[in-house]
């Protein structure tokens, strides 16, 4: 008898199954093929990114190689002309080359002396969100380094506030800059402060604990 029924129960899910196929054999086959589109336009996807990428490099730094050579900057001319053109090939790079071709570029103005360009682009990337945050953080200090003394210390304060937090890697060159901007305003008891912060945080490179404690003895006498 339990042979019979488990026979029985068996043609029966058959039975189910058999009609289930017949009324989703369609939807289940186009599910299928939708995975397998899937998968394959995700290994293209990762494909062409590769290729996009290895391409971005070599523009890159075919358009750098003159203005990097190691005898020295290159004219504030030719500088200019390689930072326009690395600002042309970032709107057309993909990922995260767009920031790294606009960084460069706002090194180069700077070395060419065109200031206003330079610390627009590093407001722009500082700003942007599609930027990655190591990138961004990047262009915030190099804004304010070339900001002290001309922008409102106040203002520069404020953009390096959240870069000063421990959890953030520029945390240390980022209060190394907030002190200076202190010694600028004429706040010595907050430079002395940070400096000492910085001169004791192991996490603060070595160059900027160096320098902390130089300007420390120096500010002690």
């Amino acid at each position: 008898m339990v042979d019979i029924l488990d026979e029985i129960a068996e043609d029966l899910r058959q039975e189910r199954a058999l009609r289930l196929v017949r009324r989703y054999g369609g939807l289940l086959v186009a599910a299928a093929i939708l995975v397998l589109i899937g998968v394959g336009a995700q290994q293209y996807w990762q494909a062409r990114q590769a290729r996009l990428a290895n391409t971005a490099a070599t523009q890159y730094l075919a358009l750098t190689q003159q203005v990097d050579q190691p005898e020295g900057g290159a004219a504030p001319a030719q500088a200019a002309e390689t930072a326009q053109a690395l600002l042309e090939f970032a709107a057309r790079a993909p990922g995260d080359y767009q920031a790294l071709a606009r960084l460069r570029a706002a090194a180069l103005y700077a070395g060419a002396r065109q200031r206003d360009q330079a610390e627009r682009l590093w407001t722009q990337i500082g700003a942007d969100a599609a930027t990655p945050a190591l990138l961004r953080d990047a262009a915030t200090l190099l804004w304010a380094q070339h900001a002290l003394g001309e922008a409102k210390d106040a203002d520069i304060l404020a953009r390096l506030q959240p870069l000063a937090q421990a959890r953030n890697p520029y945390h240390g060159l980022a209060r190394e800059m907030q002190a200076l901007v202190y010694l600028h305003e004429g706040n010595q008891p907050m430079a002395k402060s940070l400096f000492t912060q910085l001169q004791n945080d192991p996490a603060t490179p070595q160059g900027a604990r160096n320098r902390a404690q130089a300007m420390l003895a120096k500010l002690n006498g």
